[in-house]
């Protein structure tokens, strides 16, 4: 996600995934700390480094960053570009992220069958931005529709633009808003662990590795 880098105000910097995947860098120089510790590998914004990258060299450099590290999220786009389909079939899982509106989910039906094709496997979806709208799809007809379950909702949210504008992630700018909740409780999911609602607003207590994640990944106290 080429985003990532102005959203976490790392938008200076210098080596991104494109020149790795171009071979001028290592990738150890594409990783940087963002907000909290997060570490990012952000892609370049220039149309010269995306000609320049070659991306079936993304397998390559997921074998590096693997080492050391229990989690890897890759932001890929929908799409049959090969920037889009190779994360498909070297992912563990493949989260569809959908918004609840039906040109998102014809996005993210495309998606679950392309991954299908290259023998990935589908970890099930996300429901993104929801509660905007009363005629909108809703969570179980989401799940009728993509054929996988909806591991959580993300309500719609305006702190998230309040911590896009301060370029820090909402589970630290505003980790009791809704979505952070949200995001919180997805972890919690994936990583197998359990977790406690907050109570009337105040911090939530993360228990096991959920909390130790989010300490690696976002420096929450």
């Amino acid at each position: 996600m080429a985003n990532i880098a102005l959203l976490l105000g790392l938008e200076k910097s210098q080596v991104t995934l494109h020149e790795v995947l171009s071979g001028t860098a290592n990738v150890s120089e594409a990783v940087y700390e963002g907000p909290g510790g997060v570490k990012v590998v952000p892609c370049g914004i220039s149309l010269q480094g995306f000609q320049n990258s070659d991306p079936e060299k993304l397998q390559e450099v997921m074998v590096d960053l693997v080492e050391g590290r229990d989690f890897i999220l890759i932001d890929a786009p929908a799409g049959i570009s090969k920037d889009g389909v190779i994360p498909l079939a070297i992912a563990d899982q493949v989260l569809l992220v959908v918004n609840p509106e039906l040109s998102s989910m014809a996005d993210a039906l495309k998606t679950k069958v392309l991954t299908e094709m290259l023998g990935g496997n589908i970890g099930g979806a996300l429901l993104n931005r929801a509660g905007m709208e009363r005629t909108e799809i809703n969570k179980q007809k989401v799940a009728e529709l993509l054929g996988v379950t909806v591991l959580e909702m993300i309500p719609e949210d305006a702190n998230i633009r309040r911590s896009a504008a301060f370029k820090m992630p909402i589970v630290i700018k505003s980790p009791t808003s809704p979505a952070a909740v949200a995001y919180k409780r997805l972890a919690s999911q994936f990583t197998g662990t359990s977790f406690i609602e907050p109570d009337n607003g105040s911090e939530e207590p993360i228990e096991g590795f959920v909390g130790r994640l989010t300490k690696v990944l976002f420096g929450a106290k």
